[in-house]
This record gives structure tokens, C-alpha cells and sequence, in this order.
């Protein structure tokens, strides 16, 4: 049996943090960057999916400080977040190829209504 396929919230949230490790509204300024203006994260789902996502070991905290009186946590991808990424990136890369595959084919004559 495979494993279901990434909900989009993660996959942006883990590539956001693939090339360096960031704080929580960078994050969310890398989730709308990432996604082209069409995801905009609220904060207690971003937060929500940092603890998710720590539970099962793909992000870890790499520091923290206080700023303006505030908790402010760095996270990072662990070795087994960046794997699950990288497995992600190659699942779609299948898909996608397949369906421009199947969308340069030649039509059956009445298999489509235009």
C-alpha cells in the first residue's frame, strides 16, 4: 500500500525551509512566495503544522530568541524531512509527466465534447 499524498500546507512548508532554515512569518512570507500569491498560511495553521511536523521528526528547532518580548523559534529540515521532500518532489514529477504525456496524445474521435 502507498503512503497518501502530501497535503499541500506541508509540501510548501517543508519547501519553504529546503534551502535555509526559517522563523515562523518568514515562513509564511515563503508559503505565499512559493505558491504565487494563492496560499495565504493563518498563522494558528502554520503553527499547527510546526508542531505536526516536529512530532514526526521532519523539522527541528535550530534556535530560538525573544524578540519584542516574543518566543521567536528557527526551524530547519531534518535529514528524514529533506528525504520525504525529495520523495514528494519525484512523486509529482511522475504525475505531472504522465498527464502531459497522456495531453500530447492524439484525441479519439468522440472521446472529448469541446
Amino acid at each position: 500500500m502507498t503512503e497518501r499524498p502530501m497535503q499541500e500546507p506541508t509540501l510548501l512548508l517543508l519547501t519553504a525551509l529546503a534551502d535555509a532554515p526559517r522563523h515562523g512569518y518568514a515562513l509564511l512570507q515563503e508559503v505565499s512566495a512559493i505558491s504565487g500569491g494563492r496560499v495565504k498560511m493563518r498563522t494558528g495553521t502554520l503553527y499547527g503544522a510546526l508542531d505536526r511536523l516536529l512530532g514526526q521528526g521532519l523539522i527541528e528547532v535550530v534556535g530560538e530568541e525573544i524578540v519584542d518580548g516574543r518566543a521567536r523559534r528557527t526551524y530547519a529540515l531534518t535529514r528524514p524531512g529533506r528525504e520525504t521532500l525529495t520523495a514528494e518532489a519525484e512523486r509529482l514529477r511522475t504525475v505531472a509527466a504522465e498527464a502531459e504525456r497522456r495531453l500530447s496524445m492524439p484525441r479519439l474521435r468522440g472521446a472529448y465534447s469541446t
